[in-house]
């Protein structure tokens, strides 16, 4: 009989759905204050969750959802590493 493993679940902070990691994108925020996305999950420092649609990223994005999570302000240039990566996963 297989193990069945606890599969890892987070919260999106914008729709607020409880989903496996693997299908959630973090952006983090480390000591410095920088603000990243983290595809490999395994960054230092305090994370966010976000679903993989472009527009829960639009969403995130007017509503500075992800300022007031990690405290931090996020540049621009963030939601457009985002968008690449969910057309890229959107691709396949």
């Amino acid at each position: 009989m297989a193990i069945k493993r606890k599969v890892p679940e987070r919260k999106c902070i914008v729709t607020g759905d409880m989903k496996p990691k693997k299908e959630l994108i973090r952006i983090v925020r480390n000591k410095e204050g920088e603000v990243s996305v983290d595809p490999t999950g395994k960054k230092n420092g305090r994370g966010a969750y976000l679903t993989k649609s472009v527009e829960v990223i639009d969403q995130a994005e007017q509503s500075k959802v992800l300022n007031r999570q990690l405290n931090a302000i996020i540049d621009p240039e963030v939601y457009e590493e985002l968008r690449k990566i969910v057309s890229k996963t959107n691709e396949k």
